[in-house]
């Protein structure tokens, strides 16, 4: 498994898009960032068979967030790379979780706004019971909770959670709750 050292690289390249998630160019990580140009991102949502969820905090050197409790994982799409495809390449260098795309429920999609960083943002779900071994250089520590206590701290201590979990959280952690 491929894990990187450190929280992110300034020389990733990045697929700039239009205001309807097309490709339009290609741009540097720090470029895109620095100008607020449309990109695109991904978050997985991972439940255990006791329907917790698992959060990551994230590293204090993260570029954006650091410190906040975040989705299990998250992150921006390679140039050229599907959602679906970040969502596994994720998983696997954050958290260690190696799984199928067929077995990602994709669950919202989120249209680009300073409250997602200017991401075009696909959250899945995924049903996962194994070990997880988290990539220190992406996270500071996670934990599994149940969700109505997400649901509670998030409305008590809103500035602990990113803005791109606050702003899906209620409708991804609803969808589960009925799936069970």
């Amino acid at each position: 498994m491929h894990q990187p050292s450190h929280a992110q690289r300034e020389d990733e390249i990045f697929d700039v898009v239009d205001a309807h998630d097309r490709v339009v160019g290609q741009a540097t990580r720090k470029e895109v960032h620095a100008r607020k140009l449309l990109h695109r991102a991904v978050h997985v949502l991972v439940f255990d068979q006791l329907g917790r969820v698992f959060l990551q905090k994230r590293s204090m050197a993260k570029d954006s967030s650091p410190g906040c409790w975040d989705s299990s994982c998250s992150g921006h799409l390679d140039a050229g790379e599907t959602y679906i495809n970040a969502a596994v390449r994720e998983l696997a260098e954050e958290i260690g979780i190696t799984t199928l795309p067929e077995r990602l429920v994709h669950r919202l999609r989120l249209s680009a706004a300073s409250d997602t960083g200017w991401e075009f943002v696909s959250i899945y779900t995924l049903r996962y019971d194994g070990p997880i071994a988290i990539n220190p250089a992406e996270i500071e520590r996670g934990e599994w909770f149940a969700p109505a206590a997400v649901t509670q701290a998030m409305s008590e201590r809103p500035r602990d959670f990113t803005s791109t979990l606050r702003k899906h959280w209620g409708a991804v952690s609803g969808a589960m709750t009925s799936d069970q």
